[in-house]
Order: structure tokens, then C-alpha cells, then sequence
């Protein structure tokens, strides 16, 4: 019985290992084929030649990209903004998480409420734009910042994180003489630092990928992201095909190169942060 037992349980794990490889490998296919075709000729490209593996090889779509004179310090910029953007998120999470996490605040029910509805109540980008422009804010970097300093989704993550630890240790470090500050830091924080490191992740997502905020709020070239700076290269590419100039790039070329370029340092950085990942998600699940 056991032998047929361990013969189903082999069985049942190689149908699902080989499932999830060829949906792995399934998944890889755009990512592979927008390498290629960022790696390949115009008359390639428009010859609908390219798949899986670069045709008439060719890097002049990076070259074109590294050698715009405002693209290499646009990168670094956006590297900078990206990772204080998302030290101010995580510091304004885990000041709104801490208390709300209390379950003898007063007013707590109330004000998580509120945080809620902002999930479901988006007063559209027309307000946003009055308040960034009252605040004076309209051309600076903090106009990059402050709107999305807090996702009350990641609030609540954050929030059942903390309220997960158990009280004793709250009692303990009580006792101890802490402070709430201290037992922040020196309690609460490292218990939940894989919820701490997973929001952290989706903070830089969001913040390298986001390019709306640029354009609505910026209008200085040298407070451009790489996303602003890519935007523009497309744009310049279909400008150069549309007037009849010799080009050997099309759109796709900068497309391709510029989703590669996108997306590189958060595959450099996601191995780093993955072991971390369903291990945050979990902490900061709802319990019942």
C-alpha cells in the first residue's frame, strides 16, 4: 500500500514539476523574443524574421539609447529617485502599520476606514494635480514623491503583519523599560522584516515603472526618469521614419531595447529579495 502510495506521490510531483516548467518556459517566450528583436536589424524586423534568437545581429538601438546625452544621467537619477522614493514609502507604511496595528487605540476602527476607502474612492488626476500645484510642488523632484508616499493596500499588509507578532513580546520589551519607539525598532520591526523587504520591492516597482507622474507634474528635461527619456527615444524614431530619413532603427528596435533596459535592474535586484517574497506575503496575510 505504501509502495503504490509513494508511486502516486512520485507521479502526481512529476506532472506538476513538468507543468510548471513548461508554463515557466511559456512565460519566458515575449521576454526572450523582446531580447531578440531588440538585438536585430530593421529589415529584419520588418521582414517579420525575428522569434526567439536575435537575426542580423546588432546593438545600435543600445548604442542609440546609452549615447543620448541625457540618457545615462536620466538612469542614474531614477536609480536615486527610485530608492529614496521608496525609503520615504516604507518609513510612511510602517508610521501608519505601527499604530493602527494597536488594538487599544482609540479611533483606530475609524481612521483604518478611511485609509480603506481611498482604495475605492480615486478622486481622479484632476484633483491630484490642483493639490501637487497648490502645494507648490509642480517641477520638483518631491512631486515624484510625496503623492505616492503611502498604498493603503500595503498599509494593511504591513498593519496584520505587526498585529500578527504576539502581545507578550510588546509586555516583554514594556517591562524592559522600551519606549514605543524602541520597541519598534528593536522588537517589532525585525519580526517582520520579510513583509518589510516584499512592500519595499513593490515600492521600487512601482516607482521605476511609473511614468504618468512625470508627465503631469514635470516639465524640467533634467527631472526626467529613464522612462520619460525612453518615451522620447520611441517618439524620435517614428518621427525620423514618418519625415523619410535613413534610419536603421524602427520603433521596435527602441521598444524592445527600452522594456530590456526597463526592466534590468529589477531582475538584478528581485533574486536578492526573492527568498523574502512569500515569506513577507504570508506574515502580512489576514489570519483568521
Amino acid at each position: 500500500m505504501s509502495e503504490l502510495k509513494s508511486k502516486a506521490d512520485r507521479r502526481f510531483q512529476l506532472f506538476w514539476n513538468t507543468f510548471f516548467i513548461v508554463i515557466s518556459i511559456v512565460a519566458l517566450i515575449p521576454i526572450i523574443r523582446v531580447v531578440s528583436m531588440s538585438l536585430s536589424s530593421k529589415d529584419a524586423i520588418l521582414g517579420g524574421k525575428v522569434f526567439l534568437y536575435p537575426v542580423q545581429f546588432t546593438a545600435e538601438a543600445y548604442g542609440r539609447a546609452f549615447h543620448s546625452g541625457s540618457f545615462v544621467s536620466s538612469f542614474i537619477y531614477s536609480v536615486f529617485l527610485m530608492l529614496g522614493s521608496t525609503v520615504v514609502c516604507i518609513i510612511m507604511t510602517v508610521l501608519a502599520a505601527y499604530p493602527l496595528s494597536k488594538r487599544n487605540l482609540k479611533g483606530g476602527a475609524v481612521i483604518m476606514t478611511m485609509f480603506v476607502l481611498t482604495m475605492y474612492l480615486d478622486p481622479g488626476i484632476i484633483p491630484k494635480y490642483l493639490n501637487v500645484k497648490d502645494l507648490k510642488l509642480i517641477d520638483t523632484v518631491w512631486a515624484l514623491i510625496i503623492p505616492e508616499a503611502l498604498s493603503a493596500y500595503n498599509m494593511i499588509i504591513m498593519c496584520t503583519a505587526f498585529k500578527g507578532l504576539d502581545s507578550s513580546l510588546y509586555e516583554a520589551a514594556k517591562i524592559d523599560g522600551c519606549n514605543e519607539v524602541q520597541t519598534l525598532f528593536k522588537v517589532a520591526l525585525p519580526l517582520v522584516y520579510p513583509t518589510l523587504a516584499t512592500l519595499a520591492l513593490f515600492y521600487a516597482v512601482g516607482r521605476w515603472n511609473r511614468l504618468s507622474d512625470v508627465l503631469y507634474y514635470v516639465n524640467s528635461s533634467k527631472l526626467y526618469t529613464v522612462q520619460m527619456v525612453l518615451k522620447q527615444l520611441i517618439e524620435a524614431v517614428k518621427l525620423t521614419q514618418e519625415e523619410g530619413i535613413q534610419s536603421q532603427l524602427v520603433a521596435d528596435n527602441i521598444k524592445s531595447a527600452s522594456i530590456v533596459i526597463s526592466m534590468t535592474p529589477m531582475v538584478i535586484a528581485y533574486p536578492f529579495i526573492q527568498k523574502y517574497f512569500t515569506k513577507g506575503i504570508m506574515l502580512g496575510a489576514v489570519k483568521g
